[in-house]
């Protein structure tokens, strides 16, 4: 296990050194770190846009940029976990929204040279899934409408018409596949798993 900064070059070498003195090779890179805030518009601060982009963009542009060599060796996978909000933004989480889609736009491109160098490259856009983070983004709203917790799940749940929020298991499921040999044929693909949720205008 290693901890550190991934908004920080200097934390992804970190994580990039210490895979490559212990391991000497990455079949599997799975950019996963995020935690844009939600909020109105005119409340949220510039830090807040550039702590998103720090940590979910760069970080996992950092991330493949380091273990790309080490990736085009094994001919391996790189999964990175979006967000519907990509597909579908909102409002209340113009961060989220701008930065899911700068990442699925970043991943379409790097397909291309992880055809050219026998990378796999994938996005997975998760829809509203059971975890700590969706708690926590749900509070955010809440302080931004005014509205209770409970509401804006219920009002969520409602919109949507899923029949069920995600659990994590939905994610990493398809995370599994998207990194075997059966699913070498897809290519710089966005995945929603998302119950049907999000409109996806891509």
């Amino acid at each position: 296990m290693v901890a550190a900064d991934l908004r920080e070059l200097a934390g992804c070498e970190q994580v990039f050194a210490r895979v490559k003195e212990r391991f000497g090779r990455c079949d599997i890179l799975v950019n996963n770190a995020g935690r844009t805030r939600a909020g109105n518009f005119l409340d949220l601060p510039d830090d807040a846009f550039l702590d998103g982009f720090a940590l979910k963009y760069f970080g996992a542009v950092r991330l493949t940029r380091l273990f790309w060599p080490l990736l085009k060796a094994a001919q391996g996978h790189v999964v990175n976990i979006v967000g519907g909000a990509a597909r579908s933004p909102e409002p209340e989480f113009t961060i989220g929204s701008s930065v899911n889609a700068a990442l699925a736009n970043f991943s379409k491109g790097l397909s291309k040279l992880g055809m050219r160098d026998g990378v796999n490259v994938n996005v997975i856009h998760p829809g509203n899934t059971a975890t700590e983070r969706q708690e926590e983004l749900l509070a955010q709203r809440a302080a931004a409408t005014g509205k209770t917790v409970e509401e804006l799940r219920a009002a969520a749940l409602a919109k949507s018409g899923v029949r069920r929020v995600g659990r994590v298991e939905d994610i990493a499921a398809l995370a599994l596949f998207l990194c075997s040999e059966e699913a070498r044929q897809i290519q710089g693909t966005a995945i929603a798993v998302d119950g049907g949720a999000t409109v996806g205008y891509y």
